[in-house]
């Protein structure tokens, strides 16, 4: 990457404008496909934690029993999606603030204007991650990327090239030693600390009376607010999505092909063999030492795989801009997704919690891994196909809807 900043050519309207929405016309396509098609990937990495009754092992909430089918959910979800996710939606929501910010500038908006606009929009995610935490969903990641919003903004937006390449070289570094560190004292002190942990995570979605449902459920999402930023994890990914938007990675995947290309190739490659040792571990294939041992690994390379699948949704949409006809209808759908992401991100908590956990109809109690994966897939296909018709009638999500009327105001 150069060290001079690709915004396209700035016009010169009135200083000052106040800030504007986007058009729906006017996003990129990449993005929204990355993030309709990643929202099956959050439902798949959700879903487990609701089989309350199936006791967790030491690899993330996955049930220590299941028959064949149950094993090749639990092996394809530890390669493909667990640790991966959050990380991309890490990168994708720092290039939608580059894109915002940008645009915001060329129509004349003030920084200081602009800086307002982000720092209100990410206050009213907090919100919004703290109603869901206490009506659905503990483990609610739009309250997480609202604060880390709130905290790298001022600190990196407006930073060189050089300093935000420092930084995510050090966090990177940071997180491989932390990795490192984590996976030495796994194998020193072998024990069921892990298999607590996971069993903890489960106990607002097991009790059934809901009240106190929720009481357990805010105050896990507030410890998972701290987390967020200390793990590193989303911090480095952030940076790399800044510095994606400034360069136009996505807006212009053809000028990036090399690149784009070595990082889905070596991203992607590296976080599943982890995810595949990982796997093989759980499913009893491979005898190794401590399972607990290979996640901080199998986290670690989940930065790189996150941003990994974002590249490798840039060179799809260059193939599909390089046939030069129209989107296919999948495609489509899943670009109506990605632009409600939001409405189908919390679509997912009103399926899984009220039908699933304890307080709620308690079927979670019912399913094992692969009919917890299904009814992952079915949640997540009734959001694309419900976008698709939204899209069609020219109507916006109302989550989005909702969070752009707070915002702009």
């Amino acid at each position: 990457m150069s060290s001079t900043p690709h915004t396209g050519p700035p016009s010169k309207p009135a200083a000052g404008a106040p800030p504007r929405p986007t058009p729906m016309a006017e996003r990129v396509l990449a993005p929204d496909l990355a993030r309709g098609m990643m929202l099956v990937l959050i439902a798949l990495a959700h879903v487990p934690w609701f089989l309350y009754e199936s006791p967790a092992g030491t690899i993330m909430l996955h049930p220590v029993d299941g028959n064949l089918a149950d094993r090749i959910a639990q092996a394809l979800t530890l390669i493909v999606v667990d640790a991966r996710t959050h990380t991309m939606f890490g990168f994708l929501f720092a290039y939608g603030i580059g894109q915002l910010y940008a645009r915001q500038r060329s129509r004349g908006t003030s920084p200081e204007q602009a800086r307002r606009l982000l720092r209100r929009r990410h206050l009213w995610m907090l919100v919004f991650g703290a109603v869901h935490a206490a009506l659905l969903w503990q483990g609610d990641i739009i309250g997480m990327y609202g604060l880390i919003g709130l905290v790298m903004v001022p600190l990196f937006l407006g930073r060189s090239d050089r300093t935000l390449g420092i930084w995510v070289g050090a966090l990177l570094a940071l997180g491989a030693l932390a990795a490192a560190v984590t996976t030495i004292m796994a194998l020193a002190v072998p024990g069921g600390s892990a298999a607590v942990a996971a069993e903890a995570q489960r106990i607002s979605i097991a009790e059934p009376a809901y009240l106190l449902s929720a009481a357990i459920r805010v105050a896990q999402w507030l410890a998972q607010l701290v987390s967020g930023l200390v793990t590193l994890a989303l911090p480095a990914a952030f940076l790399i999505g800044v510095l994606a938007a400034r360069h136009r990675i996505l807006e212009e995947p053809s000028r990036h092909l090399p690149l784009l290309r070595r990082v889905a190739v070596l991203g992607i490659s590296a976080g599943w063999l982890t995810g595949a040792a990982l796997a093989l571990r759980h499913v009893g294939v491979l005898g190794l030492p401590s399972g607990a041992a290979l996640s901080a690994p199998h986290f670690y390379t989940g930065i790189f795989t996150g941003v990994g699948y974002a590249a490798l949704f840039g060179l799809v949409v260059h193939r599909i801009a390089a046939c030069g006809t129209r989107e296919p209808l999948p495609v489509r759908a899943l670009v109506a997704l990605g632009r409600r992401s939001l409405s189908g991100y919390l679509a997912q908590s009103l399926v899984f919690g009220p039908f699933l956990a304890a307080w709620g109809l308690g079927l979670g109690a019912h399913l094992s891994s692969w009919s917890a994966a299904l009814v992952a897939l079915g949640t997540w296909l009734l959001t694309v196909a419900a976008a698709f018709l939204m899209d069609r009638a020219g109507v916006r999500g109302p989550a989005e809807t909702l969070l752009r009327g707070l915002t702009y105001r």
